[in-house]
């Protein structure tokens, strides 16, 4: 059997058009595709270049999640500064929406920052973790 490759990632979200536009302003993402109407509208959104290989599918009429602080489970997207941990945990602060202030943690961890999409899903940014933008050398 041949190994699988790891394409995907699928959220129901609340507002589908909200996610779009968190998605693409805090992280990066870009506009794929889309299909389908009303409740089964689905959308695919990728970091720039990564359009082929891995995609975040959201698809709307999610229900709204309420992780608490001590809840690990997130997705993770790397920054290529240190310093945009702290840009990110300032305005996610100032927009009610930040979920792990910035902290320091020994490798592979690195420095990382967490906030709530619109939706309720943790989303950790990290620097200096061995993969991504910033990772260790």
């Amino acid at each position: 059997m041949s190994a699988a490759g790891f394409t995907h990632c699928a959220l129901h979200v609340c507002d589908l058009d909200e996610s779009i536009a968190f998605y693409e302003d805090y992280c990066g993402l870009k506009f794929v595709l889309e299909h389908g109407d009303g409740p089964g509208r689905t959308v695919w959104m990728a970091s720039p270049g990564s359009e082929d290989d891995f995609v975040l599918v959201m698809m709307g009429g999610g229900a709204r999640r309420e992780p608490d602080s001590s809840d690990m489970t997130h997705y993770g997207f790397a920054v290529s500064a240190r310093e945009d941990i702290d840009a990110i945990a300032k305005r996610a602060e100032q927009e009610g929406c930040l979920h792990w202030a910035p902290k320091e943690f020994k490798p592979p961890t690195g420095y990382l920052c967490a906030v709530t999409d619109p939706t309720g899903y943790v989303i950790e940014f990290s620097y200096g973790q061995p993969l991504g933008p910033g990772a260790e050398e």
